[in-house]
């Protein structure tokens, strides 16, 4: 058996997985970057978000009462 005859399906196989990982890492770093940009939006409109957003909402309607 010969090595050379699996060597360029070898390789395919370790580029096309390198690629697909690269690919991902683009993907979730391009999200991550919108992701944050309409955080910083809604937070810029005076959102809040978590458990502070939801105490607050709390805090309003209990001296609204």
């Amino acid at each position: 058996m010969e090595d050379g005859n699996h060597l360029v399906f070898i390789i395919a196989a370790y580029g096309a997985g390198c690629g697909v990982v690269a690919a991902l890492i683009a993907w979730v770093t391009l999200d991550y970057r919108t992701q944050s940009a309409k955080l910083a939006q809604l937070e810029s409109k005076g959102t809040v978000r978590g458990i502070a957003g939801h105490a607050a909402a709390i805090q309003e309607a209990s001296k609204d009462a």
